[in-house]
């Protein structure tokens, strides 16, 4: 039995190349660039730092909004030279934009978590109001723990 053979891009670098700079041309969106940046926004949450998170859709949609503005204000430059071992190699297209998505998703766990650690933190203020109000009539006490870092 013979493995099928995987497909090295989900992106074809020169038809996407192509396509951005027929748009830097044109200022006409085509529909293959468009499915090129929705392809790196989607082949990117599929990422093992990326997939299980419940949030996922609202990643992908910031990283699909950063990609299309650097789009819109034709951040990518064409003509910038990258060395490495001492040669110059044009930068990547696929590349600089699946950065953008990356970055994309990273703000927006730290957006997340920022927001989780809000809500965590009112519900505990609330709880040790509630269990500590002298008016509580049902009885219930609460001893705030020790925290290790107060001794």
């Amino acid at each position: 039995m013979t493995k099928k053979k995987k497909a090295e891009y989900y992106i074809e670098p020169k038809v996407f190349k192509a396509a951005l700079r027929k748009y830097y041309d044109s200022d006409v969106m085509t529909n293959d660039l468009a499915e090129n940046i929705k392809k790196i926004a989607y082949g990117l949450s599929y990422n093992a730092s990326f997939i299980n998170y419940s949030y996922k859709d609202d990643m992908i949609g910031d990283a699909l909004i950063k990609m299309y503005s650097a789009l819109k204000y034709k951040k990518y430059n064409f003509d910038k030279k990258t060395t490495k071992d001492g040669k110059a190699t044009q930068c990547n297209p696929f590349s600089y934009f699946t950065t953008i998505a990356y970055h994309a998703f990273i703000n927006r766990i730290k957006k997340e978590k920022k927001h989780h650690e809000t809500i965590c933190s009112y519900k505990e203020r609330v709880y040790e109001d509630i269990m500590t109000d002298p008016n509580n009539t049902q009885g219930h006490v609460y001893v705030k723990p020790i925290d290790e870092n107060d001794y």
